[in-house]
């Protein structure tokens, strides 16, 4: 029976493993091959005067990154991977890989992302780069365990939709029957109906498209969102929430991926404290302005140059607060004394923003209201609005973006490296 990698030791006296051959090397009386599973890493030590015919044939066909069954005694040796160093008995290719390999796993030679993302599977093989995804993993089992034990109740919407979520023309196109349709920019109407369906607090974690034509390390076509809304809650609300789930998981990552993390060579990776700042929209912009040289005033969405610049004054996980209603979407709750402010935020992280939200306006009038100042037509929404107009509670909700968290989380340099088959403007393959 094979055995995790992981779990073999000298106590076992002798184990079977299965795995793909990281690197083997011939030095003429004895023979190494480093055998790879998701557990590890373990040496195969050949003395070719000592082993059979069968396992001398294999060592002589073996390629690297074949996949292999071996079985024999386990010894204690110091200078082996784990302390231990398997002598087979048998050698079994199961799967033997083509040579010249597509990139270098062993990550001896370095790689473009791009080449590494035409051969994700190869790249996937590497130890650093499938703690990451091993990491991301244990971030939504914290994030799913979070809302649940929070009272939320998981909801999956949509994605071929008849209309924009906030309007606009960065929508995906699709040919759906004799209709025109999209793919959902967000989950975003579908989660406010469930407030008057009386679910109170849902929570999704999905695909959305977004046909924005960038291409920065940052953006991506097709991200994952987890969504919230709250019901008989306001954006100070929802706001704690998204403080408390972030803390949790980091927390979580800390607590489980110990390994995983010193294999990525994060050195400085931290909880984030409890009491992120709540920095007002303008007094953001005026911080912008001192620490670019790009112009920037009030009323204008905040570039990556600025973040950058606010992040580095703020220093940690930070809101931003207050937002001109101009700028924000028709759904954003205005402040009853100043309706040019909305009770929206965006939750950032020093280096680009992960989280929107707001309280949403919940009155059938005004919600209508806002949706013609925003040059919409109300007839396009007549499915949203709808249940606006047989009771809907007050409630609040924001989106935050899975992949960026990772990327941000991890120190990575790019989004794509946190995402397994990432879709962007030049990239529908693989």
């Amino acid at each position: 029976m094979r055995t995790p990698i992981a779990q073999v030791t000298p106590a076992s006296g002798s184990a079977e493993i299965a795995g793909w051959v990281h690197e083997v090397r011939d030095l003429g009386g004895l023979a190494f091959m480093l055998i790879r599973d998701r557990t590890g890493i373990i040496q195969v030590t050949i003395p070719k005067k000592k082993v059979s015919e069968q396992v001398l044939a294999a060592v002589k066909a073996v390629s690297r990154e074949s996949v292999v069954r071996v079985s024999g005694p386990v010894k204690a040796i110091d200078k082996a991977p784990g302390g231990r160093e398997l002598v087979p008995e048998s050698i079994e290719i199961i799967s033997l890989a083509e040579t010249p390999l597509p990139l270098d796993v062993s990550e001896k030679v370095p790689a473009e992302l791009d080449t590494r993302l035409d051969a994700r599977f190869l790249d996937v093989r590497r130890p650093r780069v499938a703690a990451v995804f091993e990491i991301r993993s244990a971030a939504c089992y914290a994030i799913n365990q979070f809302l649940h034990d929070a009272g939320f109740t998981a909801i999956t919407t949509p994605k071929i939709v008849a209309a924009a979520t906030e309007g606009g023309t960065e929508l995906f196109p699709i040919a759906y029957f004799d209709k025109e349709a999209f793919l959902n920019q967000s989950p975003q109407l579908y989660k406010q109906m469930m407030m008057a369906a009386g679910c109170e607090k849902v929570y999704e974690i999905g695909p959305i498209f977004r046909a924005e034509e960038h291409a920065t390390t940052k953006h991506l076509n097709e991200a994952t969102s987890i969504d919230i809304e709250v019901s008989f809650a306001d954006h100070l609300e929802v706001m704690r929430i998204l403080e408390n789930l972030i803390i949790h998981t980091y927390g979580y990552v800390e607590k489980t991926c110990s390994a995983q993390i010193a294999n990525i060579g994060v050195e400085d990776f931290a909880v984030p404290k409890a009491g992120f700042p709540r920095l007002p929209y303008a007094e953001a912009i005026e911080i912008a302005k001192k620490g670019i040289e790009e112009p920037i005033k009030y009323g204008d969405d905040i570039s990556p140059a600025a973040e950058r610049a606010i992040g580095a004054e703020m220093g940690g996980h930070y809101f931003i607060v207050d937002w001109p209603s101009e700028i924000r979407p028709y759904y954003a709750m205005q402040y009853e004394n100043d309706p040019s402010i909305c009770k929206a935020f965006d939750m950032m992280h020093p280096r680009m923003e992960l989280s929107s939200g707001a309280q949403r306006e919940h009155r059938y009038d005004r919600l209508v209201q806002q949706i013609k100042q925003k040059g919409l037509n109300p007839e396009s929404f007549e499915f949203y609005l709808k249940p606006f107009r047989y009771g809907i509670p007050p409630h609040a909700g924001w989106g935050l973006g899975a992949d960026r968290l990772v990327m941000t989380m991890l120190g990575l340099s790019n989004v794509r490296e946190a995402v397994l088959f990432p879709r962007d403007m030049h990239r529908l393959v693989p």
